[in-house]
């Protein structure tokens, strides 16, 4: 559909239940006047409404708006108007200003998504109130200043604060109180320290992304006790977050945007940081991770020997640190591999053949490393097939005989 809802149709005398217009090219101001019944869904998702944010009556308990026009502050009576939200989704719009203190007066919402606005504050705290919740997007906005304290939120499932300009430390309670995490995101802001050991503690996670950020310190080896990231999720973990979020990972050497297929995804990037140290060896028993990326860092040691233990690694990237030694040849057990990029280290010694490794043609999957050599590089490339050659014994013989031996070899 593509129009303007007219007037007469806001100013119907009904009470409703349930609607929803999502998905079409509807545009216009949406009156305040719609009245619904108890426990009512409203959904005008994916349109081109503008204007301020509609509040409606008390009996909305679903209130999906993203993807639309929506401008100006968001009201802050909200919570006094729609005490019964248990889901708001208000992403995707051109909303600005602070969040309002109104989250007290909704105890029962578990599911907010302010995500993609141009919404700024400084240590939203008010959002610590919300000890119902379990998802919590508030990414590519411009809120500042440190993390506010959601130690008491202990019910989170996910928690996306990227592309934000958050500083200060990682909070710890993070790891202590939210421990049936399944993702987490702080990429793109500003967070400095090291990575907490508590984080160790998130055994059901299975996204983790710190990347663009100025952490330093070695990656934590406990990172191994991520055993959420030795299991795939189901259907059952799908079914906590009734809601069509979207979060950008980097994979493939490219940022897609997951939404519906979100549980497929496995995958660990802490890239563009100041970490240091050794690739913890533990990281290795993570045997369902999908997505490794570790570039951009300060990384010394070898490539851990027994990373082909990843069976279902996707995406490597290692780039632009410091590793030292060979390639480990475990790495051709790689066979889901189809993103590798190891450039810009001092790694030596052979490339690998066989399995994956005949498909990276790329040389710049390996330059910057000097002391590497083998095919795609053009230093110690030879064809694999090598030339038959026939043992010279005493050297007495002459060709004639030689043709003979030779002869009697490809008969038998």
């Amino acid at each position: 559909l593509s129009d303007t809802i007219l007037d007469w149709f806001w100013q119907l005398d009904l009470q409703l239940d349930y609607l929803d217009v999502s998905y079409n090219q509807l545009s216009g101001m949406v009156p305040n006047s719609l009245r619904f019944n108890f426990s009512s869904v409203v959904d005008l998702s994916s349109n081109r409404y503008e204007g301020p944010l509609p509040l409606w009556s008390s009996n909305i308990t679903m209130l999906f708006l993203r993807d639309n026009l929506f401008s100006g502050p968001i009201p802050h009576n909200i919570g006094q108007v729609m005490p019964n939200l248990t889901h708001l989704d208000i992403s995707r719009n051109s909303l600005s200003g602070s969040i309002p203190h109104f989250w007290n007066n909704i105890a029962s919402l578990y599911i907010v998504d302010m995500s993609n606005n141009n919404l700024s504050s400084t240590n939203p705290r008010s959002l610590g109130s919300l000890t119902s919740l379990r998802v919590l997007f508030l990414s590519s906005n411009n809120f500042s200043g440190e993390v506010p304290s959601l130690k008491n939120c202990t019910d989170m499932k996910i928690l996306d604060l990227g592309d934000n300009k958050f500083s200060g430390l990682i909070p710890s309670f993070i790891g202590e109180s939210m421990l049936s995490l399944k993702i987490l995101s702080l990429r793109s802001n500003s967070f400095t320290g090291s990575i907490p050991i508590q984080l160790c503690g998130l055994s059901t996670l299975h996204i983790l992304d710190f990347s663009h950020n100025n952490l330093f310190g070695n990656i934590p080896h406990c990172i191994g006790n991520l055993s959420g990231l030795k299991s795939e999720f189901t259907d059952k973990d799908t079914k906590v977050y009734g809601h069509e979020g979207r979060l950008e990972v980097v994979s493939k050497g490219r940022v897609l945007e997951y939404d519906s297929i979100l549980y497929l995804v496995n995958s660990i990037d802490l890239s563009d940081n100041n970490l240091s140290g050794e690739i913890p060896m533990r990281i290795t028993s993570l045997i369902k991770l999908g997505t490794l990326n570790l570039s951009m860092n300060h990384l010394i040691g070898n490539i851990p020997a027994n990373i082909g233990n990843l069976g279902l690694l996707e995406t490597l990237d290692l780039s632009m640190n410091k590793l030292l030694g060979s390639i480990p040849q475990s790495m051709v057990s790689l066979t889901f591999l189809s993103h590798l990029n190891l450039s810009y280290n001092n790694l030596s010694w052979k490339i690998p053949t066989g399995n994956q490794f005949q498909t990276f043609v790329d040389p710049s999957i390996y330059e910057g490393n000097a002391g590497l050599s083998g095919c795609p590089l053009p230093i110690g490339c030879q064809d694999n097939e090598e030339a038959l050659q026939i043992p010279s014994g005493d050297g007495g013989e002459d060709d004639d005989s030689k043709l003979e031996k030779l002869q009697f070899v490809i008969s038998m």
